[in-house]
């Protein structure tokens, strides 16, 4: 079910979700952001900046996992000027370990989406990837499972049972994790009121 925005915390209480900080990779310093009254304030790769709510232009959500975390998301937040500043759901702690921050991240996300709304900016709300990369996704899937069905059509004539086996777990395997990468990712807008569960953990 869509996500809906939480009400504002009465006077005195603080509010969840204002601040955020990962690691987008074991070399360099954390990303960090924090919402505050005159706006997002930021900190990544060296570069700092504040923008105000109502000069956001657009957030993106998505859905990115990676080999070393299928639970990644992913939030694009684009100014009025063009620039862009990516917010990763997954911050690297060693060589090995790239940990989840669902609760920190989803709390940060819901809220700023609380403060552009609030701000009353004109700001477009893009939920999955681009089009073109959906449909080339799409096609690839479309491919690889024709391919398959024809592989394990022919393993069954042939009696290769044991080939036809691995087809088939192959062909669970993929559909699993590619399915559910196309099937988060459609592209589509959404509103304050309903912000996409399927792209936030």
């Amino acid at each position: 079910m869509p996500t809906s925005l939480p009400h504002q915390t009465a006077a005195g209480e603080s509010a969840p979700g204002t601040r955020y900080v990962y690691k987008a990779s074991l070399i360099g310093s954390a990303h960090e952001f924090e919402l505050t009254d005159a706006g997002m304030s930021w900190q990544a790769r060296g570069k700092s900046g504040v923008w105000p709510y109502a000069d956001i232009a657009a957030i993106r959500l998505s859905y990115r996992p990676v080999s070393m975390q299928s639970r990644r998301y992913r939030a694009d937040v684009e100014h009025k000027n063009g620039q862009s500043i990516t917010i990763l759901s997954t911050s690297w702690q060693t060589v090995a370990l790239m940990a989840p921050q669902d609760r920190d991240y989803r709390a940060f996300v819901v809220r700023l989406h609380q403060q552009v709304r609030d701000a009353g900016g004109n700001v477009a709300l893009i939920g999955g990837i681009g089009s073109l990369t959906y449909a080339g996704g799409c096609l690839m899937l479309a491919l690889v499972a024709i391919a398959i069905t024809g592989l394990l059509a022919q393993a069954v004539a042939t009696h290769e049972f044991g080939g036809a086996l691995f087809l088939i777990g192959f062909a669970a395997l993929f559909g699993w994790q590619m399915g559910g990468f196309i099937w988060r990712n459609k592209p589509r807008t959404y509103t304050f009121d309903a912000l996409p569960a399927t792209l936030l953990p």
